[in-house]
């Protein structure tokens, strides 16, 4: 299975063509959005179907700039799936995820955030490879560059349940930069993208 994810494209829709295209070239299977899709003036066109229109499915979860109203549109016209407090199951790959921020006007409490994880990660129990797909990055992290806190919450659930994966964007300015927090390999996925295969 070969996933490509991205976050903050900021409605940028030459962009998501370009990411559609790379996606069919390299037989991706699944598109991530982690949050932050939505141009600034509040628009969604051509932020999805260029994904759709070369068949490949796509998960999406709110940042910062979009609630699920904007998350319900998408899942309506383009029958994407909302991983923000539910999960995806593909084989034996499960992605479970918390969308929103720490500042903006989206935010959730850190407890939510850690509760909305604990039950998404809860619901995969059983499967081989999860994936944890967030916004945010989480707190004492080298993507936060000591400037930027990233959330409790999150570290809290990269810390308890080790995660394969913790992919997430928010930070424009380490987007790409990998860590490893125990076994879980966490990567700022950025609005370049980022293939993963499983």
């Amino acid at each position: 299975m070969k996933i490509l994810a991205l976050s903050d494209i900021h409605g940028d829709k030459s962009l998501v063509r370009e990411m559609a295209q790379k996606a069919a070239e390299n037989q991706v299977d699944l598109v991530l959005l982690a949050g932050d899709f939505v141009a600034p003036d509040g628009s969604m066109d051509g932020l999805v179907g260029p994904f759709k229109e070369k068949g490949i499915e796509v998960g999406v979860l709110p940042g910062n700039h979009e609630g699920l109203a904007e998350v319900g549109f998408l899942v309506d016209r383009y029958g994407v799936k909302n991983l923000h407090g539910y999960v995806f199951k593909k084989g034996d790959v499960g992605i479970f995820g918390c969308g929103y921020g720490n500042i903006g006007i989206h935010q959730l409490s850190e407890e939510d955030v850690f509760k909305t994880l604990q039950k998404g990660h809860d619901a995969l129990k059983d499967i081989k490879t999860k994936i944890m797909l967030t916004h945010t990055h989480p707190e004492n992290s080298v993507l936060g560059l000591g400037l930027f806190p990233g959330s409790e919450g999150i570290r809290k659930a990269i810390d308890m349940f080790q995660p394969d994966f913790h992919l997430c964007g928010h930070m424009h300015e380490t987007e790409g930069i990998e860590e490893k927090i125990g076994k879980t390999r966490v990567i700022n996925v950025g609005r370049k993208g980022k293939i993963i295969e499983l």
